[in-house]
């Protein structure tokens, strides 16, 4: 098992996205936090293919800096909408996502079920920028008809995980609160309707744990099929993340599945929105090592 820093540091610094300027700056910043695997986003269209353009600079940057990208997440909310144009257009950049993602080495390529199609009566999960604790009020709209979002998203990532394949990454998608997929037991359906053994899940504590779920039964259930475990904690109460081991995800129960199942891959630390930033991270850096160690899982480098 390896230890890496998610995106959310980046996005609770600088924004949704971080400018590429920020983007420079921040990776610098991961490094001395202590981590030497990180991940990186690319943002719908402009953002995505403006990582594209300065792959070169970026990968220079990080090669001088020690760090290694290991995840690479193209948010493209487009990928599961109910117009197929749409959906297509986001599989080109996908294609361009792909590109990125080998380019730098990456593991894993994440990808995302998004916000539902619903009229949202004030605030929305995810609209503008990442925030947690939130409460939604919706309307149906009478035309709307799951069966058909179900396909949409069945289309989109027997696509990502055929095309994932083909390029040697393991495609893996993240249940959060107030998306299509938001637990569980829905990404394993997503799994059985896909069919693909490249489709697996990234496991996220704080929003599982926000979800109610017992999470050493999520460990469990996923088995072989977690890809990616992103690592932070709250009250189970909102989806907040905050520092591991300062709220009630329940650590022991987590780690003894990894290690029953012999997971290899990246736990990485997805803190955000908090005042205290750099302190939570190198906080749950150590307590996450602590843990590893208790268990019987050893942290390796990259």
């Amino acid at each position: 098992m390896k230890i890496s820093c998610c995106w959310l540091y980046a996005i609770s610094k600088y924004g949704y996205p971080p400018s590429l300027d920020k983007t420079f700056r921040v990776l610098g910043e991961m490094k001395a936090l202590g981590f030497d695997s990180v991940e990186l986003e690319g943002v719908r269209r402009d953002n995505l293919l403006e990582v594209h353009a300065k792959r070169h600079e970026l990968k220079k940057f990080c090669d001088g800096n020690g760090l290694r990208v290991i995840n690479f997440c193209p948010v493209l909310p487009q990928s599961v909408s109910l117009v197929k144009g749409e959906r297509r257009a986001s599989w080109d950049l996908f294609k361009r996502a792909i590109e990125i993602a080998n380019f730098f080495g990456c593991r894993t390529i994440q990808g995302d079920s998004f916000t539902p199609p619903l009229k949202f009566c004030g605030d929305s999960p995810y609209k503008e920028s990442i925030s947690f604790g939130k409460q939604f009020n919706v309307e149906i709209d009478p035309k709307f008809r799951w069966e058909k979002q179900w396909d949409a998203m069945v289309e989109t990532f027997s696509f990502m995980a055929r095309e994932a394949k083909k390029a040697k990454l393991l495609f893996c998608v993240e249940p959060r609160v107030g998306e299509l997929l938001s637990n569980t037991d829905a990404i394993l359906r997503m799994m059985d309707a896909v069919g693909s053994d490249n489709f697996g899940a990234v496991l996220d504590t704080a929003h599982l744990n926000a979800q109610k779920e017992i999470l050493a039964l999520s460990v469990e259930k996923l088995g072989k099929k977690t890809f990616f475990v992103h690592a932070a904690d709250n009250d189970g109460r909102v989806n907040d993340h905050i520092a591991a081991g300062r709220g009630t995800v329940d650590w022991d129960g987590v780690f003894q599945g990894l290690k029953k199942h012999r997971f290899a891959g990246y736990l990485a630390v997805d803190v955000g929105m908090v005042p205290d930033l750099d302190v939570q991270y190198r906080e749950s850096l150590e307590f996450l090592k602590g843990m590893a160690a208790k268990h019987g899982l050893k942290c390796r480098p990259h």
